[in-house]
């Protein structure tokens, strides 16, 4: 016997232990390929909602393609997540009071870091285990484990002699407190209180001319005032003293004059020549930008496009540089410090025009939490702009594509405006550049120090050095080694780029790979769209190939889900305190609850508003299917494997079986078209509605008094109807529905390994269907006039069917006691004439008439109907408002638009249905 209810805690860990020792997740069976590759979570994470609905959506697809016969490989591994892993262990090390990492060393501080990865690394995949997600865990893969890292090196050296990896000076984000370069993901830019500093730049050799103050209304200046200098305002006052020029916009008239002059730049106290470009904006401030090309990228792209000077005004630490450009009291500072200098200075000199405070953008690092620093340095380049070439004609081709297909416009607009990509972190744990640098400075780029070594002797010797020469030079008076290697790590997106093809064993001649690659679906998330999707396209498209030598993509398509929002549609955030931890919910409604809410509200291209409430709503789902198990079990309802439901007599059952066919299909339909709360809600609507409220209500008659027959058909119905619900609903809520699978009867195999229903046209029974929907919408009717008019529950009511038709009356005579009982109505009469003063119900063409005088207070409910439809109308007139002023709709944050819009929705929705029940009184 089932318990009375279903346990998570108790029965989660012990059916995932069975599934997993099964050899459940592994790739089995002839079918064709399914292959998913994981988004590979950090190795120092821990389960977050944005993870929570990733991996369920996963599950989802993995578990629902196993079930239809295909050979599936869901591939999980972790990311090394070069700089958190590296602070994680540093902080740990303060903590414990322990050397630091420099004080220690690079080769004990990486042993320090495989340490603690093999103590605590496995977090977030047990967390993972805990959601339910179904990955083949025998093979899972680390980005720095030893075939990984050399998928890593090889790609690295091929790009370098094919000329797509070179290194470079370029601006890139600095972080001064890590002391690394960072990619653009790894930056927020945030809103903060700042001010904008307006200097005066004199002209040189007191030059003047006439700049316009006053204009009319068709813009024609009407008054000037004489100026030897021109006006700039800056953000940064101290990154002036590396200006290399001042822009102003082609089409400024205002300047025209001046254009190809030059100005000095104060305390710097040298000239600089003012330039035209298209970047500065004529209705900006004062229309003219000074050009700081090495601490500022938009500055950088003018400085290489006039052929700017760039000056480097800050070492790593973002303190001000010991050069010769750089005037000597503001050498050594810091960089704030060099600003109230600066200022002080130009306010010294009559130079500053005004200060405003406003709110500017500032860019921050997400790890360290400084002001990121825009800085000039040597780093290692990959040239994305060839390798995008091929991927993006790779989805303009259909050989991969985006779900939503809003996102392909996205993509596109990244790929075709690509910069050189930044892949050298100054960092020590990731995977080391493999480039080396001889005596002479000379690099040299390959898989081991070996054949670097060999490279660099046959290189020295062909310039005429002997080998005694080149043994001269080595290190250590001749003892070490030959080159040094470069310290330098890669960027983290870089192996990660490679993940679809490295993890399935390139660049080994892998079987994997001929089975699994290209991989089916990629899901994610859209900020990683351009940092991982773009770079696994390009890297994919590069190195792999068909066996007829063309590019193969990495994926099919790529499913990109919204984001999880809090329940008033506010990012999730520590900071806000309305972070909702996953674990805690699971540890209080169980995985399948979770799992199923994510799900349920995964519409394409809307972001997710999740409230515990939700959560709650779906484990009493599982609560609810629980409950219909046990009564299916009570009332001996077990499953027949020879039983045929197409077979069945009984108009209930025929029912059942074409709505559980029609469930069927529209499941499979969504699931395949990655609409997983369509899905859902198909499935919930059929289970929690169709079967449980409906027809098991409807059928306790035939199981407590039908003949014999009769009762024997209704509980292999029954019982089969209950497996179609456990089977569909597996890919959503595998828990509950994998132990009342295991509980109801005795099987040869687990749930996560039956197979998955297909629609079928003999289970059609349009008839059936027709009649028992008409007998469960009557009965609604009556409900729903019951609870608008306000009859109290527990009071039984007369009903008069007004003179139906043949077809009526015998749906009536088969089934007016059960409408009588579950509308909780004292009889059901049939009268020629609806009799007066009675309250009038349409169903379907047929009339339907409620005696009500006297029993509730018609005039009291017109009134309140009339008043309830005027609150809607009201509220629908206040949306219609916001809607009409095209401010709201530019303005409105997306997520506050859409909640207005179902707002209304549901206002109509209620207008209408109180419009109907109204109508129905006036004759009464």
């Amino acid at each position: 016997m089932l318990d009375k209810a279903f346990d998570p805690a108790a029965a989660e860990a012990r059916i995932y232990a069975a599934w997993e020792k099964s050899g459940a997740f592994r790739p089995a069976g002839t079918g064709a390929p399914y292959t998913i590759v994981i988004p590979p979570p950090n190795v120092t994470g821990s389960l977050h909602m944005g993870h929570a609905l990733n991996n369920t959506l996963q599950d989802i697809l993995v578990r629902f393609q196993r079930m239809r016969g295909r050979r599936v490989l869901w591939q999980p591994g972790t990311d090394h997540a070069g700089i958190a892993t590296q602070m994680v262990v540093e902080r740990q090390l303060m903590e414990r009071q322990e050397p630091s990492r420099r004080e220690m060393g690079r080769e004990k501080f990486l042993e320090r870091v495989w340490a603690w990865k093999a103590e605590s690394g496995g977090t977030i995949t047990r967390q993972l285990r805990r959601l339910g997600a179904s990955c083949d865990w025998s093979r899972e893969r680390f980005t720095m484990d030893e075939g990984l890292s050399a998928a890593v090196r090889k790609v690295f050296v091929d790009l370098y002699r094919e000329g797509l990896v070179y290194r470079d000076k370029r601006l890139v984000n600095w972080d001064p407190k890590l002391l690394t370069a960072i990619s653009d993901l790894e930056v927020e830019n945030n809103e903060v209180n700042g001010q904008f500093w307006h200097f005066k730049y004199p002209l040189e050799n007191g030059e003047t001319y006439q700049f316009p103050i006053a204009h009319d209304a068709e813009g024609n200046p009407t008054e000037w005032e004489t100026r030897d200098y021109i006006a700039i305002a800056t953000t940064r006052p101290e990154t002036m003293l590396g200006d290399g020029a001042v822009a102003v916009h082609p089409s400024d008239k205002r300047y025209a004059p001046i254009v190809g002059k030059r100005c000095l730049l104060p305390l710097a106290d040298r000239y600089i020549p003012i330039i035209t470009d298209e970047y500065p904006d004529p209705d900006f401030g004062s229309g003219a930008v000074k050009i700081t090309g090495a601490h500022d990228f938009n500055d950088y792209r003018v400085a290489m496009r006039n052929d700017i000077k760039l000056y480097v005004l800050m070492d790593e630490h973002a303190r001000m540089l010991d050069a010769d450009y750089i005037p000597e009291k503001y050498r050594g500072l810091d960089r704030y410090e060099a600003r109230k200098a600066v200022v002080a200075d130009i306010e010294a000199r009559g130079l500053l025009i005004k200060v405003e405070d406003k709110k500017i953008m500032q860019p921050f690092g997400d790890r360290s939490g400084v002001v990121i620093e825009p800085m000039l340095t040597d780093q290692w380049y990959v040239d994305a702009e060839k390798l995008a070439k091929r991927a993006i004609e790779a989805v303009e081709k259909g050989e991969t594509r985006f779900v939503p297909d809003m996102w392909t416009k996205t993509y596109y607009q990244w790929m075709r405006n690509i910069e050189p990509w930044c892949v050298s972190r100054q960092l020590w744990w990731g995977h080391q550049i493999p480039a080396w640098y001889g005596p002479d400075g000379h690099v040299y780029v390959a898989e081991t120090e070996e054949e670097a070594t060999r490279e660099a002797i046959v290189r020295l010797t062909a310039e005429g050095y002997s080998l005694e020469d080149i043994n001269a030079m080595r290190r250590d008076e001749g003892e070490g080694p030959l080159l040094v290697r470069d310290e330098d790590v890669l960027d983290t997106w870089f192996s990660s780029a490679l993940w679809p093809f490295s993890t399935l064993g390139w660049p080994d001649d892998a079987p994997e790979l001929k089975t699994h690659y290209p991989t089916s679906v990629l899901v994610t998330a859209h900020d990683i769209i351009f940092f991982w999707v773009a770079r696994m396209m390009m890297m994919g498209l590069h190195f792999m190939k068909d066996g007829h030598g063309r590019p193969l993509v990495p994926f099919r398509d790529v499913y990109i889900h919204a984001l999880v929002l809090d329940e008033k549609g506010q990012k999730m955030s520590k900071s806000k305190g309305n972070v909702i931890d996953p674990l805690t919910l699971i540890d209080k409604y169980g995985a399948d609850a979770l799992r199923f809410t994510l799900a349920a509200q995964a519409a394409q291209g809307r972001n997710i508003r999740l409230s515990e409430q939700r959560v709650e709503g779906y484990r009493n789902f599982t609560t609810k299917l629980w409950n219909a198990a046990r009564f299916c079990e009570m009332n001996g309802c077990v499953v027949d494997p020879a039983f045929d439901p197409a077979g069945g007599r009984s108009v209930l059952n025929k029912w059942i079986v074409h709505e559980a066919n029609a469930v069927t299909a529209a499941v499979t339909e969504a699931i395949e078209a990655f609409k997983f709360n369509e899905a859902a809600s198909a499935i919930y609507r059929f289970t929690w509605n169709v079967f449980c409220d409906w027809y098991v209500e409807l059928s306790k008659s035939a199981l407590l008094d039908g003949a014999a027959a009769l009762k024997a058909e209704t509980r292999k119905t029954a019982a089969w109807a209950l497996d179609r619900i456990l089977t569909l609903l597996h890919p959503f809520t595998p828990f509950v529905t994998e132990e009342l699978w295991g509980a109801l009867a005795s099987r040869t195999s687990p749930l996560i390994s039956a197979e998955w229903p297909a629609a079928d046209a003999a289970l059609k029974s349009p008839d059936a269907a027709g009649e028992i929907n008409w007998v469960v919408g009557l009965i609604a009717a009556f409900r729903s006039m019951r609870i608008d008019l306000e009859v109290p529950a527990g009071d039984k009511i007369a009903a008069i069917a007004v003179a139906p038709t043949a077809d009526v009356a015998a749906r009536l005579a088969a089934h007016g006691e059960v409408i009588a009982r579950l509308a909780r109505l004292t009889r059901l009469d049939t009268v020629a004439a609806t009799p007066k003063g009675a309250v009038e119900i349409v169903h379907e063409g047929a009339v339907f008439a409620l005696p009500l005088a006297g029993a509730i207070d018609i005039d009291g409910a017109k009134k309140r109907l009339a008043k309830e439809i005027d609150k809607c109308a009201k509220e629908i007139d206040g949306i219609d408002k916001k809607f009409a002023n095209p401010s709201f709709i530019e303005r409105a944050p997306a997520e506050i638009v859409e909640e207005s819009k179902e707002r209304r929705l549901e206002a109509d929705a209620r207008r209408q249905k109180l419009a109907a029940a109204l109508k129905n009184l006036q004759g009464a």
